[in-house]
């Protein structure tokens, strides 16, 4: 009976080291994808930065309004006045409409059932 014992513990005791070999290999990749990703993640974010900066670069004031006046002609653009807006009472906001009544209903007792 011991003999058997040991033969099987030995099977376990390989089958757990074989078990314990591909995890580690697997946890290896997945620590090289992980990386891979954050690499990838940086580099996407300092893009980002970039184009914000490019972005808040190319919406300067002075810029926009040098390039209205250079297109005036053609945009026809004017600079904004306070009597441009509106108050949200002057604001025409349609009226909720009733459903329409589909079914008709009986408001006079017939008096049979009575």
């Amino acid at each position: 009976m011991r003999p058997v014992l040991y033969v099987l513990s030995f099977l376990a005791l390989i089958a757990l080291g074989f078990w314990a070999y591909r995890e580690n290999y697997a946890t290896q990749a997945a620590l090289k994808e992980v990386q891979a990703l954050q690499r990838e993640i940086a580099g996407l974010r300092e893009a980002l930065a970039i184009q914000r900066a490019e972005w808040a670069y190319l919406n300067r004031p002075d810029r926009l309004r040098e390039l209205a006046t250079v297109n005036f002609d053609r945009l026809g653009l004017l600079p904004m006045e306070p009597t441009q807006f509106g108050s949200a009472a002057q604001v025409a906001y349609p009226r909720a409409r009733l459903p329409e009544i589909s079914f008709t209903t009986d408001t006079q007792a017939s008096g049979e059932g009575l």
